[in-house]
């Protein structure tokens, strides 16, 4: 069998592996995946395509092209947790793919576009949110096809590619305004800037920007006009809530101090940890070049994103997609030179390994903790764990063996952990981030309920997904929905525990009700009506009240 061949069945295994079999194992986890789920569930049983609806409520977080891929995966492959997660891995193999493909177009070097694809697939944060139902890797591709086109455009030698490629680069803009907001023309802008400083043509590529900013505009005119006119305060809220408020205001959500992103660099950056320093400091020798470009794309979405309020991990998802063409170029140079750079990489993954192992083991039922991770009954969970990171210790250790192809079994590294990890959760964790673990037990109580109402909405998108019914009724807290319930078409859909006991006598009579709900230090259970029946496991407790 030839290197080529090889090399293909490698990266196929490892698509397989990692993206496809685990995948529908893994029930889905709250609040993001429920919420993504049951948004497109709700959008295909009611055809409305162009406002997204959240359990019958209007739901202006998000424009809706994200909620439309998500539709082709549950249309593809039903309502299971491979299709509800399909948009997210579809849009990270295809992200890689057009890496590879930049990195030939880059280098024509078979190896630096090969390693890209493998690294990329690989790298920790990429495979943690590439199987994750949320928006952030379908923006992830459109910004990626973003920067090719800018990149192409300005190395292209005629007019007519030029204003391709600058069209095209507006259309992946608005793709990606459409699909996450306002962010996806950001990125793309503080990336270039860097670059146009040390360029003698930025008065060409400010001028060829007005195609980039007119086919974007285009991009998003239908759908635009479209929300407009059938929710006329979406973009109000939309700009002013969503963007404004969530990364300026000292009260955005999710706040966390300026240097939250870089232990996520690094932790995201595993197993190919080893290769960070020596990739970042290549680009810096050869900015003057296409490494430069590379390094501030990098670089200066992270420093934004930084410099926000409002924080998640998802946000720098982004940032890796240029940093795998770093490290790739780089340890293809290392490769070729002979330098042993795979045996940094391989001992920063021995120790890493090593300090988990010893963590499990003092966190495990026979471990020193008073409340170890898992209980006495789950010790089978533990010792899957210690299997799942002794495979990553021993991928690392047989890597020095064989410093020309380790590199091989570096990207297979984190593979047993991928293969085993909804095998090792904590039932504790279960019943509080996968309703589905609950429900599955339950679902004969609830389905004949003619309401259910729950005090979280994360599970409360958890109940609509399983049941396939959108009318469970927020009870206390309001959450996310907080905005679309303030219409007074969606009074209804909202109980304060003060109005609880009235509205459960008007109610009971019609049918079982059912409260499904998540313990929380503020929530007064002796407070609620005595229940007929009552089902509490953990932190999730169901009381169900009986017709009368």
């Amino acid at each position: 069998m030839s290197r080529y061949h090889s090399s293909l069945l490698f990266l196929m295994a490892i698509i397989v592996l990692y993206y496809i079999i685990p995948i529908n194992g893994r029930l889905l986890w709250q609040p993001d995946e429920t919420r993504y789920a049951e948004i497109s569930r709700e959008m295909l049983a009611t055809g409305r395509w162009a406002a997204p609806y959240f359990l019958d409520i209007r739901y202006f977080e998000k424009p809706v092209l994200g909620y439309w891929v998500n539709n082709l995966g549950q249309w593809l492959f039903g309502e299971s947790s491979f299709a509800v997660r399909f948009g997210s891995i579809a849009s990270t193999l295809l992200t890689s793919l057009l890496l590879a493909r930049f990195a030939w177009s880059l280098w024509r070097c078979r190896l630096a576009a090969y390693l890209t694809a493998v690294i990329h697939l690989t790298l920790f944060i990429v495979y943690g949110i590439g199987t994750y139902a949320v928006l952030d890797p379908i923006v992830s591709l459109w910004l990626v096809a973003a920067m090719m086109s800018c990149w192409y455009a300005y190395q292209a030698p005629d007019y007519s590619k030029k204003i391709f490629y600058y069209a095209l680069l507006g259309i992946c803009c608005g793709l990606g305004v459409m699909t996450k907001g306002f962010i996806a023309l950001a990125v793309p802008v503080i990336s270039v800037v860097p670059w146009l400083l040390i360029t003698q043509r930025r008065a060409e590529v400010i001028l060829y920007s007005f195609i980039s900013i007119i086919s974007c505009l285009l991009t998003l005119l239908p759908w635009g006009i479209t929300i407009a006119q059938q929710e006329p305060d979406f973009w109000h809220y939309f700009f002013w809530v969503e963007h404004i408020q969530r990364f300026a205001h000292s009260n955005a959500q999710h706040n966390a101090p300026f240097w939250y992103y870089f232990p996520c660099l690094i932790a995201g950056s595993l197993p190919w940890l080893g290769l960070l320093p020596g990739a970042l400091l290549h680009g810096w020798q050869h900015r003057r070049h296409e490494a430069g470009y590379l390094l501030a794309w990098t670089l200066m979405p992270l420093l934004f994103f930084s410099l926000a309020n409002g924080k998640l991990l998802t946000y720098i998802l982004p940032c890796f997609a240029p940093l795998a063409l770093l490290m790739a170029r780089y340890l293809q140079e290392s490769i070729e030179s002979g330098r042993a750079i795979i045996r940094a990489t391989a001992w920063i993954n021995i120790l890493f390994a090593s300090l988990v192992i010893i963590a499990i083991m003092v966190a495990s039922p026979w471990g020193l903790l008073k409340k170890p991770f898992w209980t006495d009954s789950e010790s089978i969970k533990c010792l899957i764990t210690l299997f799942a990171f002794t495979t990553w210790l021993l991928c690392a250790c047989l890597s020095l063996k064989t410093l020309r192809i380790g590199w091989t079994l570096i990207a297979c590294c984190p593979l047993g952990l991928a293969l085993t990890f909804w095998m090792v959760i904590p039932t504790s964790v279960l019943l509080t981030k996968t309703p589905q673990f609950f429900l599955q037990h339950n679902a004969d109580a609830l389905q004949s309920s003619q309401f259910i109402l729950s005090n979280d909405v994360g599970i409360a998108a958890g109940i609509a997904w399983q049941l396939k019914r959108s009318d469970v009724i927020m009870l206390k807290n309001r959450g996310e929905l907080a905005y679309g319930l303030s219409y007074p078409d969606a009074q209804q859909k909202f109980v304060s525990l003060a109005e609880f006991p009235a509205w459960l006598a008007a109610h009971r009579a019609a049918g079982t009700v059912s409260l499904f709900l998540k313990v929380e230090n503020n929530l007064p259970l002796q407070s609620l009506p005595a229940a007929d029946h009552v089902i509490q496991q953990g932190r999730i407790i169901l009381m169900q009240y009986l017709p009368q």
